[in-house]
């Protein structure tokens, strides 16, 4: 089979590249093969940030309806949780994630995006997740990650509409963290997730686990749950040589340990 997505590994900055002409549908096959690449880039300790990326053209447009179209609810039933845990991998990365967007971010495309830490978007990108006018919603993490992100109302507007929305309303709503000219996509997420590289490693992964777990506690298990990740980091050489550094007035030199 062909591989419709690689990583490219450049300055400790670990790309996820998506190459399914002509849209990057996410069939099964694509679903398979990001998780295969949060897997590496997870394990790699030599990539300190993620860049998702599909091209100057399009991130992706969404799921492959060819393939689900003569799915029944069985079939769907069995499929259901791969596909959704197969980008709840890439939301599982326990370092920083940025998606690249150009183009297209429809339905499981816009779900991929969701799954990163932050959205950087061309001035014509178009996101939206437009399932319901297929009849179905969407069912890789749509309905949960985008109204965390936007909130209930404007994530019941997008799904129950299904209508896309340009970069400009989706900076406005929350939907993208940046928006640049068309072109530009993948050098601005490379400049928001470089300063990552010579970062501290386990205090950033800790940073990550304390806000995505903490969304899913309430506010009392969620300070008990930053507390423990807090006094955890005080056992890592990181944390000595950057209060070290700060006492003696330098730059720390982090090792990621």
């Amino acid at each position: 089979m062909d591989d419709f997505v690689r990583v490219e590994i450049k300055d400790g900055i670990g790309t996820i590249r998506l190459e399914r002409p002509p849209m990057n549908a996410l069939n099964t096959q694509v679903q398979e093969e990001l998780r295969a690449a949060a897997t590496a880039v997870t394990a790699d300790a030599g990539v300190r940030a993620v860049i998702v990326y599909g091209g100057e053209k399009v991130f992706a447009a969404g799921a492959d309806i060819k393939e689900m179209a003569d799915m029944s609810y069985v079939d769907m039933a069995e499929r259901a949780a791969d596909l959704s845990s197969a980008l709840g991998t890439i939301a599982r990365i326990p370092k920083p994630v940025v998606a690249a967007i150009a183009g297209y971010a429809l339905g499981g495309g816009c779900e991929l995006a969701l799954a990163c830490d932050w959205r950087v978007a061309a001035e014509d990108a178009k996101l939206g997740q437009p399932e319901i006018k297929l009849g179905i919603i969407p069912g890789a993490g749509g309905t949960q990650r985008l109204a965390r992100l936007v909130g209930p109302a404007k994530a019941k507007d997008l799904i129950m509409t299904g209508r896309m929305v340009d970069a400009a309303e989706a900076s406005r709503i929350g939907l993208v963290d940046r928006v640049v000219p068309a072109g530009g996509v993948y050098d601005a997420a490379v400049e928001l997730v470089t300063p990552f590289r010579t970062g501290p490693v386990q205090a950033l992964r800790a940073a990550k686990q304390a806000v995505d777990g903490g969304l899913e506690m309430d506010l009392a298990s969620g300070l008990a749950w930053e507390s423990q990740l807090f006094a955890a980091l005080f056992a890592t050489d990181d944390r000595r040589e950057g209060m070290t550094a700060f006492v003696e007035k330098r730059k720390p030199d982090f090792t990621g340990r």
